[in-house]
């Protein structure tokens, strides 16, 4: 047994390391069904027990990776062969939910999910909420800076984050559980690893922001002409629900039909109209904004900005709307297919869009182009099959996706991070100067580059 296993042993116990066939037996992702690779698996079960494997890991010299839920969709979590694997799967537990505060305190294996569901019980809400709930974990929410579906009311993780506990790659335990809205008291050293992905240290606890739970949801599917009327259509509905505005979820044709084919999802409208648009408002009077939301929708079908819709009358038809946006798993049949996050001005996402896809299929013909946006969030998703096998094919596709942004003030990540896959595009979106001070703020924490190594940048 090497040191470093003895070591690693000697902190959480022979059952907790694990090496050889007990980690090729895992998937290195959800996106990534090749066997996992890395030198040891560890799983602390406290910060005291992340601090030791750190200290350790930083002694010798060793590179770790974080993972907990393993969603990530940019190769941020995929482990090298020669790398220690730090699995949260066992610091799972919500310690407190304090309703009168609007707090909960949970440990950065808890899913999000399981959160959702606790504060749920207490009349209590946590209103991140994304697709992966069910596997993705409050730590990698917090190291992603994750969005989702409800951005658009209740802003990213980053918005919804009050203190954060991180243990630094030499084992030092900052814990900054602050509960408090208010608390002006200098550097504010959570900001730091909201959005780092586990690279200038290990998230171990969070405190996040709860809200009163609603007691009114209203949904519809809406069909629509054109992006220039999904635009329109979201100033409406921002105009006149306000703050009752949840989510605005858009939907291209392609990408409707793409998961409603048969075998997948049931389509709640017909299937070949240009766009589609998820709305939903939230409320605490039930009749009044009932009769709200179904006025807005008569108005936009009479001024012409809706096609078509469907207002869900039940939590069943509330469902299967929600499942034509969050159930892609009908377009993952097809090989190889390449996922994209990305984000720009409302503006220009119809002349993009346009622009994209007449490029992909100029150099692939036989190509798919999925679109689905959250709008108001400046955030657009492509799920593209090229139907071409050739080696540079990822590497053509991904510039045709990010080449506009630039000129367009945009972004290469707007929430899954930037991981391996996105690292060399990173300079579209940040200047020289941001990427010096970047690396100036990794080497300050991590000098000998043990978390994350070749994540985000390069040192």
């Amino acid at each position: 047994m090497s040191e470093l296993i003895e070591k690693l042993v000697s902190v959480v116990g022979e059952k907790h390391v694990l090496t050889g066939e007990d980690i090729s037996a895992r998937n290195t992702s959800y996106w990534d069904a090749s066997p996992m690779q890395g030198r040891a698996l560890v799983r602390p079960a406290s910060t005291e027990e992340v601090s030791a494997i750190l200290a350790t890991c930083n002694e010798l010299g060793q590179p770790v990776t974080v993972i907990s839920g393993n969603t990530g969709g940019v190769q941020g979590q995929h482990p090298n062969p020669d790398e220690v694997i730090l699995s949260m799967e066992r610091m799972t537990a919500i310690e407190d939910i304090d309703t009168a505060g609007g707090t909960a305190t949970v440990q950065a294996g808890c899913t999000l999910e399981t959160l959702q569901t606790a504060v749920a019980e207490e009349d209590m809400l946590f209103p991140l909420d994304l697709g992966a709930r069910g596997s993705c974990a409050i730590g990698g929410n917090v190291s992603t800076n994750a969005g989702g579906l409800s951005v658009i009311r209740y802003g990213m993780m980053r918005d919804l984050t009050l203190g954060v506990e991180a243990v630094l790659a030499d084992g030092t335990v900052l814990s900054s559980l602050n509960q408090l809205i208010k608390n002006n008291t200098g550097y504010d050293l959570k900001q730091l690893f909201i959005g780092s992905e586990g690279t200038l240290g290990v998230v171990t606890r969070v405190v996040v922001k709860l809200v009163e739970a609603p007691s009114s949801v209203n949904t519809a599917l809406l069909a629509l002409a054109s992006f220039d009327d999904v635009v329109d259509l979201l100033k409406l509905l921002k105009k006149t629900t306000g703050s009752l505005l949840t989510s605005f979820e858009y939907m291209g044709k392609a990408y409707y039909r793409g998961v409603t084919e048969p075998g997948g999802n049931r389509p709640p409208l017909g299937r070949d109209y240009p766009c589609y648009v998820v709305a939903e408002i939230q409320g605490m009077h039930s009749e009044q904004d009932s009769a709200q939301f179904e006025g807005v929708m008569e108005r936009a079908m009479m001024d012409g900005l809706v096609c078509d819709a469907v207002i869900a009358q039940s939590q069943r038809e509330r469902d299967e709307i929600w499942m034509v946006r969050e159930n892609f798993e009908p377009l993952l049949h097809e090989t190889p297919y390449y996922l994209y996050d990305v984000s720009l001005p409302v503006k220009a996402m119809a002349g993009y869009q346009e622009q994209v896809v007449e490029n992909i299929t100029a150099r692939y013909p036989r190509a798919d182009c999925h679109a689905l946006a959250h709008v108001g969030d400046n955030n657009l998703h492509w799920f593209i099959v090229p139907r071409n096998t050739d080696p540079d094919t990822h590497d053509k596709v991904t510039d045709i996706v990010y080449a506009p942004l630039k000129a367009l003030h945009g972004s290469v990540s707007a929430e899954h991070g930037i991981g391996i896959e996105k690292k060399a595009y990173l300079g579209l979106t940040r200047s020289p100067e941001e990427l010096q001070t970047m690396r100036l703020l990794k080497r300050s924490l991590d000098p000998n580059n043990i978390l994350g190594p070749g994540r985000i940048l390069d040192l």
